[in-house]
């Protein structure tokens, strides 16, 4: 195939950094409101959608795509003073909605739809939070896929908003006081330049209380000297005391201050200052608090402490760490529901609060469970399991009797038992063993000629979730094979799975992934041609380095909202926060590291470059959408060779979250469309 790509300047930019001059010909391309760069996008989406539209397969895949999507959607429900609120889709509506019920016999009365806040399904509902007496929503809008917030009032019996509003919230949610008066909650002030780009610094926790303007809002705890913590304030169940999570971009190490709300003259103390682990509160009895941390436990444990006395030599012990991570901890009836990674995927673990085991959970098999609110004295609480080719059904539990029923589960136009998943485990490079999973229909032949499709992310102790998701579905009806590979960076084993993966280890990921192709290839599952390889944020950056260090080994690549830029990353909204992950840039020894894999600036000219399809989102606001734009700017550039180097750039869109199903839809029915076309 031969394409004629738009024109695209460079511009003659060498800048020297740590003593090596580093070109950025395409700098210019960072300026989004330029009438150029518009043009640029305009241009490209041209190329791209004239070549997608050509083909039969898109518009048959998308409308399989849409009959599959098409089943009712719930979450696991929470309760607020009896009262029972969830999400639920109906099957294509563009946003979920926000129900309640007075017991869980009575009818679903709505309380929110985001689908009636624009026409085009763009705003969403980015954050919910339903006041402790049960009479009041905060909840959170979002617009084009931006994390700007905007927070409104609403009350819960009928469903009318309050003059409340909140704006510039951002990585917040809200928690109401105890007297369901008013919320705390997290924001920057307003920017004073381009909102989407520029960096977010000085993030500033407030109290807003019921029925006054933003403008009398309590400023609660701020800290000029440190303008890249984050604060996230959390009421205790009881009441009592403002639980302050403070953090240092994405790092897991986290700090914990406090406030006693029983005394308005109370000064915020600092609990946990050292940032020496992860400290998340489960729960407390008066001055008691119940944390899991992995402090001197990289699988983490729960510790109890007395907040009169917080040194470490003070805690008290409940769960010690095992051999699987221990990944969330619900108090809830109780007890502590205990979840753990098994090898990537959920088990189930219960235990009194005196820390002896209290049974197991028995779930239908290896998958993802997520779930188990309530307070400490609830008697019931709700959970929602799913796995590859099990959409989520959501269960009601007995936390007395354990026994589960199920509330609510999807009717589908699908077989789920036509569908096999295996795990695997295959050697890096360097001899580390790595779970992949591997899943198709059960009456495939894999004979080493399967469309296979590999995903991955490898970052920020994030673990991927063993889930449900219909495009997968849709590419193993086509008969691919879908791979899942958990790769060092993620948080699958713990702490140290993640630092093996992290700063000047990050090569280890790309290894990790590179190793899972070629096992895909040499244990006889596809070969080279039919490899197609993906990942959106984290995972767009795996897939450009993997792709500009192993052109030969893929057959189509399809990086997604990808961090390209290794050297400018954290010059842009909130990419500074990232350093705790990547390392810095500014840094001597970490900028070398950064150079060598940094996807933008390893692209060689003359090479042949696998098929590829780069994606962003104008309104990307997470990851700097000219990451992308300056990545196939380049790749079109220099790429040798017939095969297409295309760029998909969504507009009205940002990083992912909150993207309409319409969108969502047409995004993954077009990354298959490239696919299948490309594989030779």
């Amino acid at each position: 195939m031969s394409f004629k790509y738009p024109q695209t300047r460079k511009q003659d930019l060498v800048e020297k950094l740590h003593g090596q001059d580093v070109p950025d010909p395409y700098r210019w391309m960072e300026d989004l409101d330029s009438d150029e760069i518009k043009d640029w996008i305009d241009a490209q989406n041209e190329v791209t959608f004239d070549f997608l539209k050509q083909s039969p397969l898109r518009k048959k895949i998308q409308n399989r795509m849409t009959e599959l999507w098409n089943y009712e959607k719930y979450s696991a429900p929470f309760k607020r003073a009896g009262r029972y609120f969830f999400m639920f889709n109906n099957g294509l509506q563009n946003q979920d909605v926000l129900y309640w019920m007075k017991n869980l016999e009575a009818e679903p009365r709505l309380l929110i739809d985001p689908n009636t806040l624009s026409e085009d399904g763009t705003v969403a509902l980015s954050g919910a939070a339903v006041s402790r007496d049960g009479q009041y929503l905060a909840y959170g809008l979002s617009e084009a896929g931006s994390d700007w917030q905007t927070w409104h009032v609403r009350r819960v019996d009928d469903c009318q908003d309050l003059e409340d509003r909140v704006d510039w919230v951002k990585f917040s949610g809200a928690s109401w006081d105890k007297d369901s008066q008013g919320f705390f909650y997290s924001r920057y002030e307003e920017p004073e330049g381009a909102a989407l780009k520029q960096s977010n610094y000085f993030h500033k926790l407030y109290y807003h209380k019921l029925g006054t303007p933003q403008s009398d809002d309590k400023l609660i705890y701020e800290r000029p000297d440190q303008k890249e913590w984050l604060f996230n304030g959390v009421v205790t169940e009881d009441g009592n005391f403002l639980i302050i999570y403070v953090s240092h971009g994405t790092a897991s190490e986290n700090g914990v201050f406090y406030r006693d709300l029983s005394d308005s003259d109370a000064e915020v103390g600092e609990l946990l200052r050292d940032f020496d682990a992860e400290y998340i509160l489960v729960g407390n009895q008066e001055g008691r608090f119940f944390f899991k941390t992995d402090y001197q436990a990289p699988q983490h444990q729960l510790i109890a402490m007395d907040i009169s006395q917080p040194k470490a030599g003070d805690w008290e012990t409940l769960i010690p760490e095992g051999d699987d991570k221990l990944e969330f901890i619900d108090y809830v009836g109780g007890r502590f529901v205990c979840t753990y990674l098994h090898h990537a995927a959920h088990q189930v673990r219960f235990f009194k609060t005196d820390g002896s085991p209290d049974g197991d959970l028995e779930l239908p098999g290896p998958g993802t469970v997520i779930g188990f609110s309530g307070r400490s004295d609830d008697p019931e609480t709700f959970y929602k399991f799913s796995n590859f080719t099990t959409p989520g059904t959501v269960y009601h539990i007995d936390l007395e009797t354990r026994k589960s029923e199920i509330f609510r589960s999807p009717v589908l136009a699908f077989n789920p038992e036509d569908y096999a998943t295996e795990q695997v485990f295959y050697k890096s490079k360097d001899g580390t063993r790595i779970p992949l999973f591997i899943s198709h229909r059960k009456d495939l032949e894999v004979n080493g000629d399967v469309p296979t499709y590999l995903y991955g992310y490898g970052g920020f102790d994030i673990s991927i979730p063993v889930s449900f998701s219909v495009p997968n579905l849709v590419w193993m009806e086509m008969g691919g094979i879908y791979a899942q590979a958990h790769l060092r960076g993620g948080g699958e084993y713990g702490r140290e799975w993640h630092e093996g993966g992290m700063k000047t280890n990050k090569q280890n990921v790309f290894d990790d992934f590179i190793s899972a192709a070629e096992v895909l290839v040499e244990e006889g599952y596809t070969r080279k041609a039919k490899l197609t390889i993906g990942g959106r944020s984290n995972g767009g950056l795996l897939i450009g380095a993997c792709m500009t260090q192993r052109p030969d080994l893929f057959g189509v690549c399809l990086p997604n909202v990808g961090v390209m830029d290794m050297l400018r990353f954290h010059k842009f909204t909130i990419g500074w926060a990232w350093v705790s992950d990547y390392g810095s840039p500014d840094n001597p020894e970490e900028f070398a590291f950064l150079k060598a894999y940094s996807p933008y600036h390893n692209i060689q000219p003359g090479v042949a470059y696998p098929p590829t399809m780069v994606m962003t989102g104008d309104h990307d606001d997470r990851v700097f959408p000219a990451h992308s734009f300056k990545f196939a700017a380049a790749l079109q550039a220099a790429q040798a060779g017939n095969a297409p180097v295309l760029i998909r750039i969504e507009t009205r869109a940002g990083h992912g979250a909150g993207k309409p199903t319409a969108k969502l839809i047409e995004e993954f029915s077009d990354m298959w469309t490239f696919a299948l076309a490309n594989m030779a």
